[in-house]
C-alpha cells in the first residue's frame, strides 16, 4: 500500500462512505451495525412488505451486498441472513429468542504462549492467565463451554512446558 497510514486512510474514507451511504439508505434493514477495520457485524431486518414472498427481501439484501461493494476495488465477502455466525473469536447464534455466545478458535492457530523457561518478568504469565479467564468467562455463559475452552487453554500452557503446579495457584486466583 506504499504508505504506512494506508490502512488509517482507508477506513476514514470508508467510514464516510458506511455514514452518507450504508447507513441512511439502509437505516430501516439495520438493527444493528458494527465494523472492525475490515470484519463488519450486522442485524439485518427484511422489508416489512405484503409483495409476494421474498420478492422485496432479496431485491433489499441483493442491493445492501451491492452498495457495500460499491466503494474502492477491495470486494466485501458476505454471509447471507442466519440464525448463526462467527464474528473475530465469538460464535453467536440465536436460540429460542436469545443471543447465545462461545468462544472462536481457528484450527490452524498454533497457541504459542509464553514457555516456561523464558526469563520474562512474573506478572506476564498471571496478566495473561487473568485475562484469558476472564475473556473465556464472559464468551461462555454456559459452564460446560467454558469449561471445555479453559480445558484447551491449560493444555496448551502445559505444552509450553509449564506445569500443573506452577498454573494452579495463578489459576485459583483468577478464578476467585
Amino acid at each position: 500500500m506504499r504508505t504506512p497510514v494506508a490502512c488509517a486512510y482507508a477506513m476514514i474514507s470508508y467510514s464516510q462512505f458506511e455514514n452518507s451511504t450504508i447507513l441512511t439508505e439502509f437505516a430501516s434493514n439495520l438493527l444493528y451495525y458494527k465494523r472492525y477495520i475490515d470484519d463488519m457485524f450486522g442485524i439485518w431486518l427484511p422489508p416489512n412488505t405484503k409483495k409476494p414472498p421474498n420478492t422485496n427481501k432479496d431485491r433489499a439484501w441483493t442491493s445492501f451486498k451491492d452498495t457495500l461493494n460499491n466503494w474502492g476495488t477491495l470486494k466485501w465477502v458476505v454471509e447471507n441472513p442466519s440464525l448463526k455466525t462467527t464474528f473475530l473469536d465469538l460464535n453467536i447464534s440465536i436460540q429460542n429468542s436469545r443471543i447465545i455466545t462461545t468462544t472462536y478458535q481457528k484450527d490452524l492457530n498454533m497457541y504459542v504462549y509464553i514457555p516456561q523457561d523464558q526469563h520474562i518478568p512474573p506478572g506476564c504469565l498471571k496478566r495473561l492467565i487473568n485475562g484469558e479467564l476472564c475473556r473465556y468467562w464472559i464468551q461462555n455463559p454456559n459452564i460446560e463451554d467454558f469449561q471445555a475452552i479453559l480445558s484447551k487453554f491449560i493444555t496448551r500452557l502445559l505444552n509450553r512446558g509449564h506445569t500443573m503446579d506452577s498454573l494452579k495457584p495463578i489459576l485459583l486466583q483468577a478464578a476467585a
